[in-house]
């Protein structure tokens, strides 16, 4: 008797390929190859621990703080800018115009020769001490010396004749009726041709002498020689400089003033010096205001006369602080508050947190602050510096 099992058909039913079920359970010599599987299995053995790179946390702890660091700042919105801001309120202020100067001789006189020549002898130099009139240089002078010495010897032969002609008018006038009275006038007016020539003769003297005392340079003031630009052998002419001298008086502060600020300065204003390489300051006064502008530079020269007098060498670079005016309270503000490129001039104002425009007068000065004479009033808050602000636009403080 045959019975069925699990893996045997049943007598009479059909017969069927066996299923993959059925070929597993085949024995191993019946079994297909095994062929190759073309991607993993899913029951494939996975390694539970795989081991983590310390650089890999550094990386992501960098790219989270650089997150959070963007997005705190922002950089793509709109930023506030800070802003300085001041109290408008009144103070005394003075108006100064600040100019660089140079000591100057109130006197300043240039020696040249009348004639030309060669120089023989230089008999002052730089510092010494003149009185007016004393010679300061000679120059070479034979023919001049020469005329002289002729002139002098036709003087004296004129002379000569002078007195022969005047004792001819006596002996004839002696005779009495014994000569012709031609014979008398003819004897008088020789001798008054003999007194005219002498006359002649003394104004040639007097003017070869004149002419000889060009060739000896005399000091025309009494003062000090500043320059001395002539050295013994050198050919002297008029257009030559050969002395400079300064008189005698305490030396001033000498400037110019742009003619853009030349109706502020008047005789009497105040001033306070300073000499180059000194800390110290001197006062002085405007002395002189020169009555008109040099048309070639177009500056006022304005004199200081320094109180007390000050001992400085001629040419010592002094800086002049002159003050055009002085107020007990008045507004101000800096330069730099100005807005650029406003008709009307205009500032900015503080209002809550906005930039607020306003016109503004000012009194246009070369000083870094300027004096305010209408649009502010005491307490405004200021901008003091409008550079690349707008009206109305958003700002912050230092207290913000």
């Amino acid at each position: 008797m045959r019975t069925t099992g699990p893996d045997m058909p049943a007598p009479g039913a059909p017969v069927t390929p066996p299923t993959a079920s059925r070929v597993a359970a085949l024995p191993a010599a019946a079994a297909p190859p095994k062929v190759p599987a073309l991607r993993p299995s899913a029951l494939a053995a996975v390694d539970p621990a795989p081991r983590q790179s310390p650089w890999l946390w550094a990386l992501g702890t960098a790219i989270v703080l650089a997150a959070g660091g963007l997005y705190w700042w922002q950089p793509w919105a709109a930023t506030v800018p800070l802003v300085s801001v001041e109290t408008v309120a009144p103070a005394e202020l003075t108006r100064v115009l600040a100019v660089n100067g140079r000591i100057a001789a109130v006197h300043l006189v240039e020696v040249r020769a009348t004639v030309s020549g060669t120089v023989l002898d230089v008999l002052k130099d730089e510092g010494d001490s003149v009185t007016p009139g004393e010679a300061i240089a000679r120059i070479e002078a034979t023919g001049p010396q020469a005329a002289v010495r002729q002139a002098l010897a036709a003087l004296d032969a004129g002379t000569v004749a002078q007195a022969q002609a005047a004792a001819d008018v006596d002996r004839l006038r002696a005779l009495g009726g014994n000569v012709t009275r031609n014979s008398v006038e003819d004897a008088a007016r020789n001798l008054q041709t003999a007194e005219q020539e002498i006359v002649r003769l003394a104004a040639l003297v007097d003017q070869s002498r004149i002419a000889l005392a060009n060739y000896t340079l005399a000091a025309p003031i009494a003062g000090t020689v500043l320059i001395r630009g002539v050295e013994p052998g050198q050919t002297a002419d008029a257009t030559t400089v050969l002395f400079t001298l300064t008189d005698t008086s305490p030396p001033v502060v000498q400037t110019e003033v742009d003619e853009a600020y030349a109706s502020q300065i008047i005789l009497g204003q105040e001033a306070v010096l300073q000499l180059v390489g000194e800390s110290a300051t001197h006062p002085g006064e405007v002395s002189f205001v020169a009555p008109r502008v040099n048309p070639a530079t177009g500056a006022l020269v304005v004199k200081i006369t320094p109180d007390p007098a000050l001992t400085a060498p001629i040419g010592l670079t002094v800086t002049a602080n002159i003050v055009v005016d002085r107020q007990e309270a008045a507004l101000s503000l800096p330069r730099a508050a100005l807005m650029a490129g406003t008709e009307p001039t205009a500032v900015l104002v503080l209002d809550g947190r906005t930039a607020r425009k306003r016109a503004v007068t000012v009194i246009n000065w070369p000083a870094a602050r300027l004096i305010v004479t209408e649009g502010l009033v005491a307490g405004d808050l200021l901008i003091a510096d409008a550079t690349g602000l707008s009206d109305g636009q958003t700002v912050r403080t230092a207290d913000d």
